[in-house]
């Protein structure tokens, strides 16, 4: 209720797939490195299936956030427009 009179609506939706978004793809940055850094076979194996894993997450959200039309990776000028929009509302929480 609060969200639609602040006219912030859908925005908690927004921030919670960018975060889980950004996650994923810190996720994805670190199995990387721990697979390159892994000695034994078994630590390798799970490493990848961990990493396969985050990878895939990392597409699923993607895939929603672009169907909702919180991300548009391919358009810069459309992510742009959608950039200040989410930082018009951060301004609009901060007063």
């Amino acid at each position: 209720m609060i969200q639609k009179i602040a006219g912030l609506s859908g925005m908690t939706d927004q921030v919670i797939a960018t975060d889980f978004l950004i996650s994923t793809k810190s996720a994805v940055k670190n199995m990387t490195f721990a697979l390159t850094e892994a000695v034994t076979p078994e630590a390798r194996e799970i490493l990848r299936q961990q990493l396969n894993y985050s990878i895939e997450a990392h597409e699923r959200i993607g895939q929603y956030m672009m169907k909702k039309g919180y991300y548009s990776p391919s358009d810069l000028d459309k992510q742009l427009k959608v950039e200040l929009k989410a930082s018009k509302a951060a301004l609009k929480i901060a007063k």
